[in-house]
């Protein structure tokens, strides 16, 4: 019988090995053996300012609660930035208005287009912006890594 320390080490070995194995086969699969990977980048631009009223009806974070609930709910990574910015209407109005910019790595465009539309009723938006971008990318563990 293994000494539990020993065993500890023996399975933090393997699952290290096991890490390297997987890593190893997506950058041959990738065909990028330094390491890179290729990654899709998605960016949802919402605007915070009612589509009638043309001003904001709730704070900021509140909009950002939502946000993450619909990410939650489409069971999507995300990250999101606070953003401001202007833009002129179709009438010649320049407006100022807080944004909210999501970004989705290698999510799929039919999960980005049902989060983009929920976000777009929700907030009572006429439309959101949506920017695709091919990305390399890669990952950097801690300490323990190589």
């Amino acid at each position: 019988m293994l000494h539990k320390n020993t065993a500890a080490l023996l399975h933090h070995m393997m699952l290290k090995k096991h890490k390297q194995l997987l890593e190893s086969a997506v950058r041959h699969a990738s065909g990028h053996e330094d390491g890179d990977v290729r990654m899709s980048e998605t960016r949802i631009y919402v605007g915070l300012n009612d589509s009638e009223t043309r001003q904001q009806k709730y704070e900021t974070e509140q909009y950002l609660e939502v946000l993450k609930d619909v990410c939650k709910k489409h069971h999507a990574a995300f990250s999101v930035d606070a953003e401001q910015g202007g833009y002129y209407h179709e009438d010649g109005e320049y407006t100022e208005e807080n944004s909210l910019v999501l970004e989705l790595i290698d999510t799929d465009k039919q999960t980005v287009k049902s989060i983009a539309k929920d976000l777009c009723t929700i907030f009572h938006q006429e439309s959101v912006l949506i920017t695709e971008s091919d990305v390399k990318g890669y990952y950097v563990g801690g300490a323990d890594s190589e």
